[in-house]
């Protein structure tokens, strides 16, 4: 049975309020509290150009790994820049499927360097009783600083 449009409305907020959430951990880099984002079981797939992809399985193997990837910086700031959001007829009343468009913002404070990296992410959600959690994540960038641009190609969409 589809979700009617309050139903999708209400589910929608749950969602945003989970994308902030994971901005403000990251952000914070407060790793532990991913745990109350993601579903114990949910695989992060990280997909560089030009090399292999890379899964994390779970909040604390997710955690160690953005963590690894921003501690070089002195200042790091997440940043949502939009949001779709779906509730396909072939998922469940307490599922959906949802991408952001996101850019971060990074500092080297050893080298002064300033740098950006503008990414897609694809994601699963589910609800629990707890609210709105990510089921699973692929990430894939689409620019970034410093790069030659005609390397990345543009990431193939799930949904």
């Amino acid at each position: 049975m589809a979700r009617d449009e309050l139903q999708q409305t209400i589910d929608w907020v749950g969602i945003r309020r989970l994308h902030a959430r994971y901005a403000d951990v990251v952000n914070r880099r407060a790793w532990s509290e991913l745990h109350a984002l993601f579903l114990a079981d949910a695989v992060v797939r990280v997909e560089m150009p030009r090399q292999e992809p890379v899964e994390a399985g779970g909040p604390d193997a997710l955690g160690a790994f953005i963590d690894g990837a921003v501690k070089r910086f002195d200042w790091f700031q997440f940043v949502v820049l939009e949001a779709v959001i779906e509730f396909p007829p072939d998922v469940g009343d307490d599922e959906a499927v949802g991408r952001i468009y996101m850019v971060e913002l990074r500092l080297d404070g050893k080298t002064g360097q300033e740098t950006k990296a503008y990414g897609l992410y694809q994601d699963r959600y589910r609800r629990t009783e707890a609210g709105w959690r990510f089921a699973a994540r692929r990430f894939q960038p689409t620019v970034w600083s410093g790069r030659d641009l005609s390397t990345l190609p543009l990431p193939a969409l799930d949904f």
